[in-house]
Parts: structure tokens; sequence; C-alpha cells
């Protein structure tokens, strides 16, 4: 099968969508598929090395016409390339089959506004939000998208996400198929992992009888670093207990709030990593107090390395695990008390035993192989109805 993708950049270690595309390529190649990149930019170091790739000119001018720009090159350029599928993951139209793995920005944007404390600064969000020229651009793009008379066959996430479409745009929950991510296994091998969880432990100064927990985020803000600071205070003070955070290495302001909260000795900030999977193996557990993630890699990754998770109901990924047999999943990142409950509750050696073995067990049962049976099935249906045209 001739297979095409369409997204502007595509470096996969900076995680989420990016990281979902390499995996599907390799995966594609493995079969022996035809896979074609149409992008701006990618890591051809991350992608399988039968790759077709299709440079596009980086889209210029302000920030709301940037993506108006990618997507009308993008539509250009697979005319007459005679692919049996067409795929787009973000704000892109013209393809067959369009899977916003980033969620809808109607809800985006609404699921941003929580990060903000209730009050006055969630008001003042929301007015700038209003006057933002981008966030309106990108509402009418997205109308564009799903509700122009050749609709694309709509794929998401999270059944979180699929409720959205119909909140915002009406469209029928059985007209959107929910697929949930996956991730492939094969990134996080097991090889010496004993050995690299001690050797990452020691570089993180955790002692073997402490326990520790992990964030991975790029976007502190929105992913619930600062409550997850603020919960600390309501973790027992007598426990033996870290937490590592790997992302962005742009984190003073929160180290700054640390240490106004007191909480210094306990956070271990450790900026970018290229490949996190050392950091899942010298975890114990992984907090993700998210106010919005369709469906979060990260989770998945957690629980494919059998950590437990503690999460957000504003996570799609929610969806796949029981609480409380591979983790929790709270109400409000906002309400400290809920969030360092759980996290104390992750300091029990049993508990957090038993929830390790029910993580792996999960993974098993939400595997990439399953979801890329799944999505072939998909494609071999838009194939037809090509062919039919």
């Amino acid at each position: 099968m001739n297979i095409a993708f369409c997204y502007e950049s595509v470096l996969p270690a900076r995680g989420g969508c990016e990281h979902y595309i390499s995996d599907l390529a390799r995966r594609l190649a493995r079969d022996g598929h035809s896979v074609h990149l149409y992008a701006c930019r990618w890591d051809a170091s991350a992608l399988p090395t039968t790759m077709h790739y299709h440079r596009l000119p980086a889209p210029h001018g302000p920030r709301f016409l940037r993506p108006w720009r990618f997507a009308q090159t993008c539509e250009d350029a697979l005319k007459g390339q005679g692919h049996d599928v067409t795929m787009g993951f973000d704000k892109t139209w013209g393809q067959d089959v369009l899977y916003p793995q980033g969620g809808l920005h109607a809800a985006s944007a609404a699921q941003n506004l929580l990060k903000h404390p209730p009050g006055l600064a969630r008001l003042g969000a929301r007015l700038v939000k209003y006057l933002d020229p981008a966030s309106r651009s990108f509402r009418q793009l997205e109308r564009k998208q799903y509700l122009s008379e050749k609709r694309p066959l709509i794929v998401v996430n999270s059944r979180m996400v699929q409720r959205h479409f119909e909140q915002y745009y009406d469209i029928a929950p059985s007209e959107v198929h929910v697929l949930p991510s996956a991730i492939d296994p094969d990134r996080f091998s097991q090889e010496d992992r004993p050995r690299r969880r001690f050797e990452e432990r020691a570089r993180w100064g955790v002692a073997d009888d402490e326990t520790a927990g992990l964030l991975v985020a790029m976007n502190y803000r929105l992913k619930g670093l600062a409550p997850l600071l603020h919960s600390l205070r309501h973790v027992p003070s007598s426990s033996k207990f870290k937490i590592a955070i790997v992302g962005a290495a742009n984190y003073k302001r929160y180290e700054t709030l640390a240490k106004k909260l007191g909480v210094t000795d306990r956070v271990r900030f450790l900026g970018f990593r290229a490949d996190p999977s050392d950091a899942y193996f010298a975890a114990d557990f992984l907090v993700h107090p998210t106010f919005y993630d369709p469906c979060s890699l990260v989770v998945l990754e957690a629980l494919c390395c059998g950590l437990p998770v503690i999460t957000t109901r504003y996570n799609g990924a929610s969806e796949l695990i029981t609480p409380p047999n591979e983790g929790l999943v709270i109400d409000d990142p906002h309400d400290h008390r809920e969030l360092g409950t759980a996290i104390a509750s992750m300091l029990d050696p049993a508990v957090r035993s038993a929830r390790a073995a029910a993580a792996r067990q999960t993974a098993r049962r939400w595997s990439f192989e399953g979801h890329y049976q799944k999505l072939m099935e998909i494609f071999g249906r838009v194939s037809k109805r090509r062919m039919a045209a």
C-alpha cells in the first residue's frame, strides 16, 4: 500500500505525535508498505531508511496564517501523486484520514484555561484567548477540516475527544472512530534494566530505600507541574520520597516555586532527555497531573515500563486504566490535597507492586500491534473507497 503522512515537523525526540509518526512509519515499512512524508523538517535517523520525503517550504507570516499556508501546500503537493491513503495529524485538510492526535483546538483552548487558578487569573486568560487572532483563525480552520462538504474519515485517540467533536461541532459519535494511541514497546529495551536503574538513581541522588516519582513533560504549565509541587506539602514529610522532572530545559521558575514551598529537597530537575527510557526505569511511578491530553503517550510509555500512573480526568489515556488497579485518576490538578494523597498511596511498597503488575498487563492489552492492525483495517476501507470513486 502507498501511504502518505502530512505533518509540518517530524522530530521524534520532541515526543507526542512526532514520536507516534516515527513508530507507525517504521511498522509500515517493516510490512513492505511505501511510506511518504510531506513535511518541512524531519529527523531521518528516527525514521525508516525506506521513507520517501517530500520537502515542503516552511510557512511564513503571522502565526494565525501559517497553518493555513502549510495545509494548502500539503493539498497542492498531494495532487496527482497516486497514494492509496493520505493521512493528516493536525491542521491540514484534503487528506483521506485525519487523526488529530492533539485533539480539537476548540476543546484544547477551553481546557488550557483550567491551568490558571479559578478567579481573576482565569478570567483574564479567557479574555486574552477571546481576543487572540490565532485562536479564532484555528477555530475557523478546524471548521474547514471537519465540516466541509468532502469530509475526511475522522479517527481520534479517546472517547473524550469523540465527545468533543459532538460538543463543539455536532458531529455524531458514530462518525468518529476511536482508536486509542499506542507506542512501540521496542523503544524501551529491557536490556540491563537493573544496572540502568541503579546508575540513573545514583545520578538523581536517590537511595535504594527511597521511592521515586517521575513527571515527563515539555509544557510544564499545561501538564500540571505547579500543582504537583504544591501537592508535595501534603505527602508525609517523614516519607523517603523524591520526584524527578524530565522535559523542557526552562525550569528555573519551578525551581523558585519549589524553594518557596519548601520542597526543594524532594525535587530533582533533570531537564531535557532525548531518550527518557532510563528515567522510566529509575522511577517507581509516574505522576501526570495534566489539564489537557487527548491520550497521553507518556502514560502509555510508563505502563509499558511497568510503572503505576497518577493522572487526571482531563487525560484521554485515563480511559485505558481501571483505578485503583494501575493507579489513580484525580478530578482536579488544583486540588493539591487530593493529588498529594494519591502520591502518598504510592509510597506503600505492597500497593505499588500490585499496581505495577496491573500496569504491565494493561500495557499488553493496549499494544501497538493491536493499534496497528485496526489502523490497517481503516486504511483498507479508505483505499477501497478511493478505487470505487
